[in-house]
């Protein structure tokens, strides 16, 4: 205790704040061989007196690296020593809470946020299947928009177009802790059923004086072949007698990937006509939905589809910058200023080579299906087969700017207010989002193709044969049959602009803890499309060219512009199926330039333009224009009160700690979007799958609305021994709709295809989901740095927004194809039934005295009352998604200064959402599975000497491959082959 007494009079006497540490400050602190103990401040500890709240904890002294104890100074190792501070954490808090705290993410650095808290029980994350990065995470089976992500308590701004951040913009270097609270805290949070992410950031006072620290690293992904650099650098100091501070971070991270694709667009359910089923007799088929028909012609045979097939390998270039500035003022023990800022700027560059060949039910012939109705096998004559290219660019940038005023104006009175403005957007500036070219051959080239499905989804993706012009597989990539097809670029353009304010005033007595305050928020959110489906400049030159017979579209294209090609031989390793030999390489913006070359159409006869395809105005250029009915601004402004207390007794001789609150929020929505109707539908001459729209004059279509809800909370955590305690909690929460989803319009776009006419629509009167939820909890912790814990948990939840798809005509406009109305498939949303999710959480941490040696295992198994029926056509929009057991196991060494873990990450597949890439079917929204995943990750450091330390990482030991499928298994969507992906980098401190 001498030690610690010198230590904490010390840091007393210089008016310090102790609080979370970033990684490399972390490292910048330490004296030889030695690093101070830190707790990280968790959001429920908001308003506690100011050296209270930020005092360092207590710990035993443990060896230093070099493998020798010291005395001056408290001692703690890296790994071991950040999991028993996340130990104290979870069991002193008032909910649900687990942790992660500076060290244990800057000592084993991962790519983001996301991939930090998969270890933590009851969280998996989801993953871009192109790079391989955690996105989004679920909690409790609760994903995306029912999570919120706060910084330092504030909720951040997005662009996204819903409510969940995207992780993979979030480095995990320079942060000083994240808790993941599992239960609300009244007086931060109640909007989140799944549970409320913190993100905590470092500050000058954590540490006074000078630090500095610096890394590198490099990366390689086995299938892109070359390394790729992070940067990053923290400087910190306190001067003017440690009354003023000043943190300035900045790191640079890229990350290069190739993957691989294989992909279904969609499994469209419809019906089939008996004479299209293999061993038909029947003379003639011509499929029909006429009552009148012969009987082997009417489609009354319930099945499924794929829309469209193929195959890409997607080049992404990941580059996000990252930077922080902090300004603190501490003019005395009571009062703390501070001025932050946090910018975040990241690039997404794809380059995408594939090819996709389309498919329309009605023209499917010797068609099998399987028991669930699924087609296996077919052919389908004249197939057109397409060689695409895509250069996609997102960029999505981020700033927010806040100030924390905390004042501790007596002993027991504290005041805080808290005050933030955030912008994010979507592609800024004139970024295009999409340069996608289309090339290849149909028509009088068309092939009779044949599709095969042989093996589920999570094991061989279909085959198909007889490809090549006219069935000649030799020709498969000949240039000469090669012609222009479609050019669509495409760009999304949201800013998400949040205002919000934060009051709260703590009342603290012997034990006794009193809150009360208010928050609110103004966000405005922004919206538009821009593209050539809108002004229908993609058809310009469809066709594929006179060898196509079909009149328009250039053919043969220019040798230049073809670069290579990529084999699919093995494309995707482990996975059954056969594909065509390659795809070609070539440049969109290439292909453009040469079709903008041959000139302005209409004050010239180009040969080869689709003059009779309806596409007016186009003078040679491919310019987007925008989509009216993508057009939304919503505003949604919040006001909450809240009140809290928490109580300290006794039930006999154990000691029990509660607390309630509550919290009321009073939310007013306006929605304004941008309304028109088709009036005349046209089939393109140039290729009979494509329809172009005229429509009606754009109209603006606004709306309001309003809702306040209750929203309480009890907590009890009894502590049965010094060892065992019991929890119980109990609240309300909520999650409001995406905002994107409050579009008062119902919207039809052009570029819409034969056989697949569709619309979307919003509803600005949704309500949010309102869930009521229950923790039982038992937590044993048997020996230090060891606990056993077991969490009972369940979650009644009403107001589900269902995205249903009902078949419907508008305004009587005609289908040419059909000669009968137009019949669109519209999604929109309302708010439907209820459902109850239970579940348990399991989690042991064991380390094994001073070996250096243990582990961190947990499960989360849950179940709902409302489980998804695939074989139940009418249960369409409907269903708790993100659903699905999971497992963590994390073995790991660390003694003298060594450190190694070895995580395995496991789980089962679960019902992502309703919806797939094209969904056109007459059943609904059609559902997207999420194949059962396990990966293996390691990662070790080394301290070479006490400024200076190595580490290494290898993602995705095992090569797992990320798989999704429809309704049933063997309805392959997307599989991703992202590969492996290895780090070496090192870190010095000043």
């Amino acid at each position: 205790m001498v030690a610690r007494t010198a230590f904490v009079a010390a840091f007393v006497s210089r008016r310090t704040l102790m609080a979370g540490v970033s990684p490399l400050m972390a490292l910048a602190m330490v004296s030889p061989g030695t690093a101070f103990a830190q707790t990280a401040t968790t959001a429920q500890q908001a308003g506690t007196p100011q050296d209270q709240a930020t005092a360092p904890s207590e710990a035993d002294n443990s060896p230093s690296p070099s493998g020798e104890a010291t005395t001056a100074d408290i001692v703690v190792t890296g790994l071991r020593s950040s999991l028993q501070r996340n130990l104290d954490i979870k069991r002193t808090a008032t909910g649900v809470v687990d942790a992660i705290s500076a060290e244990d993410i800057g000592k084993f650095p991962d790519s983001n946020v996301a991939a930090s808290l998969q270890r933590l029980p009851g969280v998996s994350i989801q993953r871009s299947g192109a790079r391989g990065e955690p996105t989004g995470i679920t909690v409790r089976g609760f994903g995306g928009d029912f999570n919120t992500t706060l910084y330092d308590g504030r909720r951040i701004s997005t662009a996204t177009g819903g409510r969940q951040i995207d992780f993979s913009t979030v480095g995990s270097d320079f942060i000083g802790g994240i808790s993941v609270l599992k239960t609300p805290d009244v007086t931060l949070a109640s909007s989140s059923i799944g549970a409320t992410v913190d993100i905590q950031f470092p500050k000058p006072f954590d540490h006074p004086g000078f630090r500095a620290a610096v890394s590198a690293s490099g990366s390689l992904q086995d299938r892109a072949g070359h390394v790729v650099p992070t940067l990053g650098a923290l400087v910190s100091d306190t001067f003017a007698d440690d009354t003023l501070g000043i943190l300035s971070s900045f790191i640079y991270t890229r990350r290069d990937t190739d993957t691989n694709r294989v992909y279904v667009s969609g499994w469209p359910g419809g019906n089939f006509a008996p004479c299209q089923l293999t061993g038909s007799t029947a003379a003639t088929c011509n499929p029909t939905t006429s009552a009148t028909a012969a009987a082997s012609d009417r489609r009354t045979l319930t099945g499924w589809f794929p829309q469209q097939y193929g195959a890409e390998q997607q080049r992404t270039q990941d580059e996000r910058v990252d930077g922080r500035v902090a300004l603190q003022w501490h003019p005395s023990d009571g009062l703390m200023v501070t001025l932050d800022n946090n910018f975040s700027r990241q690039t997404i560059s794809t380059d995408i080579y594939g090819f996709g060949v389309w498919f329309s039910q009605e023209s499917l012939r010797n068609v099998k299906q399987d028991a669930n109705g699924t087609a296996v096998s077919f052919t389908q004559a004249g197939s057109p087969t397409d060689f695409t290219a895509a250069m996609n660019k997102q960029i999505l940038q981020t700033n927010q700017t806040g100030l924390n005023v905390k004042w501790d104006v007596t002993d027991k009175l504290t005041v805080e207010a808290d005050g933030a403005y955030a912008k994010s957007w979507l592609n800024p500036g004139n970024t295009i989002g999409s340069s996608n070219g289309d090339i290849g051959y149909g028509g009088a080239l068309g092939t009779n193709l044949g599709f095969n499905i042989t093996a589920d989804s999570n094991k061989a993706f279909p085959s198909i044969s007889n490809f090549g012009p006219v069935g000649n597989g030799g020709r498969w990539a000949d240039p000469t049959a090669i012609g222009s097809h479609v050019t669509v670029l495409q760009t999304q353009k949201n800013t998400d602009e949040l205002k919000q304010f934060r009051g709260v005033v703590t009342w603290k007595d012997d034990n006794i803890t009193l809150k009360a305050g208010g928050q609110y928020t103004d966000d405005t959110f922004n919206l538009l499309n821009r593209s050539t489906f809108t002004n229908n400049f993609w058809q310009a030159y469809a066709g594929y060219g006179a060898p196509s017979g079909q009149g328009s579209g250039v053919s043969p294209l220019p040798s230049s512009l073809y670069q290579g090609s990529i084999s699919l031989n093995n494309f995707i390793p482990g996975f059954g199926g056969t594909l065509p030999p390659s795809v070609l390489i070539y440049s969109p913006q290439a292909y453009q330039n040469y079709l903008t070359s041959l000139g302005n159409p209409q004050a010239q006869n180009v040969p080869g333009f689709n003059y009779n395809g309806g596409v007016n105005g186009f003078t040679g250029q491919f310019t987007e224009a925008v989509d009216p009915g993508s057009i939304l601004s919503v505003n949604e402004k919040t006001l909450s009160l809240f009140f809290s207390g928490k109580m300290e007794g006794q039930i006999g001789s154990m000691p029990l700690h509660a607390a309630f609150g509550v919290r009321t929020e009073n939310t007013r929505l306006r929605s304004i979007g941008q309304g028109r109707a088709p009036t005349v539908i046209t089939r393109s001459a140039a290729d009979p799958t494509l329809l172009s729209i005229a429509f009606t004059d754009v109209q603006p279509i606004s709306n309001r609305s309003s809702y306040t809800y209750v929203l309480p909370s009890v907590d009890l955590r009894l502590e049965v021994t010094d060892k065992l305690q019991l929890r119980f909690d109990a609240s309300r929460t909520l999650t409001r709709p995406a905002l994107s989803l409050l579009n008062p319009v119902v919207g039809i776009g052009n570029g819409q295809r034969v056989g697949a006419l569709s619309g979307s629509g919003g509803n600005p009167n949704l309500k949010p989901y309102l869930a009521s939820n229950f923790d039982v909890a038992a937590e044993w912790y048997y020996q230090r740095n060891s606990y056993i814990a077991v969490d009972l948990f369940l979650k009644n939840v009403s107001n589900f927004i269902v995205g249903g798809v009902t078949n419907q005509t508008v305004g009587g406009v005609i289908d040419p194809t059909t000669g009968n109305p137009a019949v669109f498939a519209i999604t929109a949303q309302v708010n439907g039934p209820d459902a109850t999710v239970r579940g348990v959480e399991i989690a042991w941490q064991q380390v094994f005295g001073d070996s250096g040696f243990g582990f961190q295992a947990n499960g989360t198994f849950v179940n709902t009352n409302k489980p998804y029926d695939p074989k139940v056509v009418g249960q369409s929009g409907f269903a708790v998604t993100g659903l699905a057991n999971s497992a963590n196991f994390v073995g790991f060494y660390d003694k003298n200064g060594f450190q190694f873990r070895t995580a395995l990450n496991w789980r089962d597949e679960y019902l992502a959402g309703f919806g797939q890439n094209q969904n056109t079917g007459s059943y609904g929204a059609e559902p997207t599975f999420v194949n059962q995943s396990f990966q293996v990750d390691l990662t070790s450091s080394y301290d070479v000497t006490k400024n200076f330390s190595i580490f290494g990482e290898a993602l995705n030991l095992n090569k797992n491959k990320q798989s999704t499928h429809g309704r049933f298994k063997n309805q392959l969507l997307d599989v991703f082959d992202y590969g492996r992906r290895f780090t070496l980098g090192a870190r010095y401190r000043f």
